[in-house]
């Protein structure tokens, strides 16, 4: 049975808590190991409690029909296997990342996008790995990464309501209960009008579990509204820069961008409130000034 709070690192999420706050660094570094090392350090500086990666054995995550495309790159015109396999870290990578969030210290984790990933990730104590929407439907990946032991995050993107059952169906057999959807549209960027926040409720009422939101909007608004509604973790890609290359970087927050979001998500948490009546300490000082 999904559990409704539990520990992930250093803090607690629950339907109750602050939400945990994932920055999605993905392959936003382009194989830059320095553009990694300021994407944590802006991660720090802004509270977030974690930075997340993506690990691939690109001859086997890579579609056959996308291998052999070719890309203009800024390492030159390359197939789309070429670019993968040249952007992927490997060991030493990942260990001066663990070694580099261990100071600070700040959560990390990847998505594994193959099994091998999944037996490389799980060489790292990591405190939750995340399922990427693109294989919600791969039951040999998800069973892998329950086996673990760890708490899974999964995106619900691409998917029907009746695959997302089949999903949770097969999390509630094989997991110890501590996982959490994140409602996901999987456009990049996404529109306003396509993202439908109200289903962060429904996924709630219809599993009982917890449910977060990863976006891939362009701006803030809908992350916000998304926290007012319950979502007990949040997760956006991060960038130094809107103009640097990739696909994924025009939808992702810069640091400024950060620091304000979590700041209004907390803002608009405190406003929405619990719903109990009650009279503050303020309204009761005008209660007595205004009927004695």
């Amino acid at each position: 049975m999904a559990k409704t709070k539990f520990q992930v690192g250093n803090s607690v999420i629950s339907n109750e808590s602050i939400p945990y706050f994932i920055a999605e660094i993905g392959i936003n570094h382009n194989g830059d190991m320095n553009v990694v090392k300021k994407l944590i350090d802006a991660a720090n500086a802004t509270n977030w409690d974690s930075v997340k990666f993506q690990k691939r054995e690109p001859d086997l995550a890579v579609p056959e029909h996308q291998k052999g495309v070719i890309r203009e790159t800024p390492w030159g015109e390359l197939t789309y296997l070429e670019y993968k396999k040249r952007i992927e870290f490997g060991k030493a990578e990942y260990d001066e990342i663990n070694s580099y969030c261990l100071s600070k210290p700040l959560d990390w984790s990847a998505s594994p996008w193959d099994i091998p990933s999944v037996e490389f990730l799980a060489g790292y104590d990591l405190p939750f790995i995340k399922v990427p929407s693109a294989h919600n439907a791969n039951n040999e990946l998800i069973k892998r990464c329950c086996e673990l032991e760890i708490p899974i995050f999964l995106s619900t993107g691409m998917s029907t309501m009746e695959e997302t059952d089949a999903t949770v169906n097969f999390l509630e057999k094989h997991s110890n209960g501590e996982y959490v959807l994140l409602h996901t549209n999987s456009s990049y960027p996404a529109k306003n009008n396509e993202l439908n926040l109200r289903l962060i409720e429904t996924l709630r009422e219809r599993y009982g579990c917890l449910i977060g939101y990863s976006g891939h909007e362009q701006n803030l608004e809908p992350t916000v509204v998304a926290a007012a509604l319950g979502a007990a973790v949040i997760e956006r890609h991060v960038t130094l820069s809107h103009d640097m290359w990739g696909t994924d970087q025009k939808s992702s927050l810069e640091v400024n961008a950060m620091y304000l979001l979590r700041r209004r998500v907390i803002s608009a948490i405190e406003a929405v409130g619990d719903g109990v009546k009650r009279l503050g300490e303020d309204e009761l000082k005008v209660r007595h000034k205004l009927r004695g």
